[in-house]
C-alpha cells in the first residue's frame, strides 16, 4: 500500500550539512515507465525545499518552473534549495535534487526555479480572467493509463465530460501525503498534481505515441487552498516532433494560474 511519496531518511543530511536525503516510493512511479519518476512528486519535493527556505520572508511564490534534467530514477535522493537572487520585495529561489551515481558522483536530476515576491493589499482590484470551475459527474474513464502502477495510484481523478473540440478538464487531490506523515502545504498539494496537466489535455494517444514532457511551469496569481484542484488543459503538436501543453488552474474558490510544459513528441 502506497502511503506517501517519499520518506525523510534518518540523519537526512550529507556530511555538509547541505541535502535532505529521501526515499523514494513506489507512488513516483511514472506511468510511461515504472523505473522512473512522475514528474509531479519531483516538482512538490522540490517546492517543499523552497517554501521551507522562504519561510519567514514575508515573500510568497508566484511562479515554479520544474526542469527535468534527465530520467529521474525511483531510488534515494539528494535535495537542497538556496537563494539564487536575494531581495526583499523579489527574490529568486532555486531547488534541485540529486542522485549518486555507481561510481560515486551525484548527477542532478530536476531542478526548480521559483520567484517569491512581497505580499500587500490588493484585495479591492483582485481580479480573476476565468470564472470558477464547477465539478460535475466524473466520466467512466479517468485518463488513458488505466491501471498503471504507481504515481496514479496516489490521485483521485475525476474527468468531466466536455463539449468535443473543448480543452479537457479534471479535478484531482493527492491521496497521500507528500513526506512521510510531515504536514503538506496547499501549494505543495497542487505541485503533487500539476504537473499531470500533459496527460489531461493529451492531443494524442498514448499508445501510439509518446509526449512526455521536460518541463512544468505555474503562474499563480492567487495561492491554492484546500485539496481538490481542477486542471482545464489542451495540448498542441507541432510537424517536427515537439509539442506544448498549457492548462488553466482552479481550486474550490476559483481560478487562480497557469501553467504550461514543452513536449518531446515520438512515434512508439
Amino acid at each position: 500500500m502506497i502511503d506517501c511519496l517519499y520518506r525523510r531518511l534518518p540523519g537526512s543530511a550529507s556530511e555538509d550539512g547541505e541535502y535532505a536525503v529521501y526515499e523514494s516510493t513506489e507512488g513516483t512511479c511514472s506511468n510511461w515507465d515504472p523505473r522512473i519518476q512522475h514528474g509531479s512528486p519531483p516538482l512538490a519535493l522540490l517546492t517543499k525545499a523552497v517554501e521551507e527556505l522562504a519561510d519567514g520572508t514575508g515573500l510568497r511564490v508566484g511562479r515554479l518552473s520544474l526542469d527535468i534534467l534527465g530520467p529521474i530514477p525511483v531510488t534515494t535522493v539528494r535535495v537542497r534549495a538556496w537563494v539564487e537572487r536575494p531581495g526583499a520585495r523579489i527574490s529568486l529561489m532555486a531547488a534541485e535534487m540529486l542522485i549518486d551515481r555507481p561510481d560515486g558522483t551525484r548527477r542532478a536530476v530536476a531542478r526548480v526555479t521559483a520567484w517569491l515576491l512581497a505580499t500587500g493589499d490588493t484585495a479591492d482590484a483582485a481580479t480573476d480572467r476565468y470564472p470558477a470551475l464547477v465539478e460535475g459527474e466524473a466520466s467512466a474513464v479517468p485518463h488513458a493509463w488505466q491501471g498503471a502502477p504507481g504515481y496514479l495510484e496516489t490521485v483521485s481523478w475525476r474527468r468531466q465530460s466536455t463539449p468535443e473540440g473543448a480543452a479537457a478538464e479534471a479535478w484531482l487531490s493527492p491521496l497521500v501525503p507528500l513526506v512521510d506523515a510531515e504536514p503538506t502545504t496547499a501549494l505543495q498539494r497542487l505541485a503533487m498534481v500539476v504537473d499531470s496537466a500533459n496527460g489531461i489535455g493529451a492531443a494524442l494517444d498514448p499508445q501510439r505515441y509518446l509526449f512526455m514532457n521536460t518541463d512544468t511551469v505555474v503562474h499563480l496569481h492567487r495561492l491554492p487552498s484546500g485539496d481538490d484542484f481542477a486542471l482545464r488543459a489542451r495540448g498542441s503538436v507541432g510537424p517536427d516532433g515537439v509539442g506544448v501543453t498549457s492548462a488553466e488552474i482552479f481550486d474550490r474558490s476559483g481560478f487562480i494560474g497557469t501553467c504550461a510544459q514543452t513536449l518531446l513528441v515520438q512515434r512508439r
